[in-house]
């Protein structure tokens, strides 16, 4: 099976969210690249290394055994703002590569922000397991047992107790001595969350964008918000769309099943649930959204379906018919080959082989495979269609089972039977929509297809104080709050982005170093 978004990650470098076959997109922050170009120190003038200048860090093994040694943490760091007494703030991209992120070193995004206007340094840390911070040389089931939130809120303990950071003074400026903040978007944002809880006091202020804490195995709300704020005539066809195609799935008429795979230039692939789930792609590019990006590839999918002879569909859309068949022909257009290439359906989509090199490769560097691990395991986050008696925009076909399946083609010696992720165990430790800590933000979006899985969600109350603020933007999408410019596009997210740098100042004034 094919990497299925190496096409769209290529054309949208700002907005990464590596979407894999049967397993749940990566809730990975907007990519944020600021080039090699050196700077100059703020204050002083001095040339600064380039940004993408690589250091390395040794880390743990196991914090739970350091007699294993350690192994080299990848981060890349910039002192442009700093002075001494200011701030050192942490970032990790999380689920991903982190080669790539120095934006985040930059006053860009939130980071940046912050060291400005205190004098800061940043960092931007690799996840283990990610990229090539590998503690082991392998992502084999018997390596990735240390793949565990708690190792990586261990790490970051450890990396902040322990780095020689690369500027003058730069071995004096552990938590006991200066003001650390760390700062993380979607998985990253709940590891800011979960380390909160888990180290209370180790960081001074911490900032979380989007942050998923709430563990959730049939997390099918993540397409509620796509649903409720896409146009509204493009929800009501894709719905349909969805009923029409439902119906001919499950029906006995062949000759229909084959005419509809047919249409979709998937005349060929095998399981049904897998032509399904194909079909999903259109309403992952959402995630990919921020603000000012209405002309995306996301409404062209909507005008695919809407738009006949330049003239867009009423309120209600077009119909369940003409809705499937626009969809058929944008599919056959456009998605099939920037996904699939030459590729053919089944070698695309299909996810039944166990003995595909998908699923066995164990070669460092598969973001893909590490967070599988964390979503079989630890967080779930299956994506399925909504409950019987609510609206969905994707097939009934598609149910827990499906994607507990693939656990099992990844890990068959840790999942020898269908084995539902451990999610309360998870909620539990780290206190999920129950957690209350202290000099805590969260910055969320209404637009978010994670909202759901955030202290934002409808589905609980989390209360907004000064201890633990909250802000919810009604323009922001995922993770738009840790870019400045989205706050430059939408007043909403500049509200955001305001009342997350006031609490921070507040929760700073209040740290005092150790002794």
């Amino acid at each position: 099976m094919l990497h299925l978004f190496a096409a769209l990650l290529a054309a949208a470098p700002l907005a990464q969210c590596l979407i894999h076959g049967a397993t749940p997109p990566l809730p990975v922050p907007p990519r944020l690249s600021a080039g090699d170009g050196a700077r100059l120190h703020a204050q002083s003038g001095v040339v600064l290394p380039p940004l993408d200048t690589l250091y390395t860090f040794d880390q743990l093994i196991d914090h739970n055994n350091p007699s294993l040694g350690t192994f080299q943490q990848r981060y890349w760091s910039t002192w442009e703002y700093y002075k001494p007494g200011g701030v050192i703030i942490l970032t990790t991209p999380g689920e991903t590569n982190a080669d790539g992120y120095t934006g985040y070193l930059t006053n860009d995004t939130i980071n940046g922000q912050i060291a400005q206007a205190h004098n800061g340094a940043t960092i931007v840390l690799e996840h283990r397991f990610y990229g090539l911070s590998n503690p082991l040389p392998d992502l084999s089931v018997e390596s990735l047992r240390l793949h565990t939130i708690q190792q990586a809120i261990d790490d970051l303990e450890y990396f902040a107790k322990n780095v020689k950071l690369p500027f003058p003074g730069g071995d004096q400026v552990g938590p006991d001595k200066a003001p650390w903040v760390l700062v993380g978007g979607s998985y990253a944002g709940a590891l800011t969350a979960f380390t909160n809880v888990n180290k209370p006091g180790l960081f001074a202020a911490s900032y979380a964008s989007s942050a998923v804490v709430e563990s959730i195995t049939d997390f099918w709300a993540y397409f509620e918000p796509i649903r409720q704020h896409m146009p509204q005539n493009c929800s009501l066809d894709v719905q349909a769309a969805i009923a029409r195609l439902d119906s001919i799935l499950t029906g006995k008429n062949q000759t229909a099943i084959d005419a509809l795979k047919a249409s979709f230039g998937m005349g060929d692939i095998v399981h049904l649930d897998d032509f399904a789930g194909a079909l999903k792609t259109n309403l992952y590019i959402w995630q990919e959204l921020g603000p000012g990006d209405g002309a995306s590839v996301f409404y062209d999918f909507c005008d695919a379906m809407e738009v006949v002879d330049g003239v867009n569909a009423g309120p209600n859309g077009r119909g369940g018919e003409h809705a499937l068949a626009g969809w058929g022909n944008y599919w056959t257009s456009y998605e099939y080959a920037d996904v699939c290439g030459l590729s053919d359906a089944e070698t695309c989509w299909g996810t039944y082989n166990a003995n595909d090199s998908f699923w066995t490769s164990t070669e460092v560097d598969n973001a893909e495979r590490s967070w599988s691990w964390i979503v079989c395991n630890e967080m779930g986050f299956f994506q399925e269609s909504a409950p019987i008696s609510h609206p969905t925009v994707v097939s009934r076909l598609l149910n827990i089972s499906y994607d507990e399946r693939t656990c099992q083609q990844y890990f068959p010696t840790a999942f020898p039977l269908p084995t539902a992720p451990q999610v309360e165990r998870t909620n539990l430790a780290y206190e999920g929509w129950n957690l209350h800590t202290k000099h805590l933000y969260f910055g969320n979006g209404q637009l978010d297809p994670w909202l759901y899985a955030t202290v934002s969600s409808p589905f609980t109350y989390v209360p907004d104080t000064p201890e633990q603020s909250i802000g919810l933007s009604a323009g922001g999408f995922h993770c738009s709050d840790l870019i400045t410019s989205y706050g430059v596009a939408d007043a909403s997210v500049l509200a955001v982005q305001e009342k997350g740098l006031a609490a921070i100042t507040r929760y700073l004034a209040e740290w005092r170093p150790a002794n």
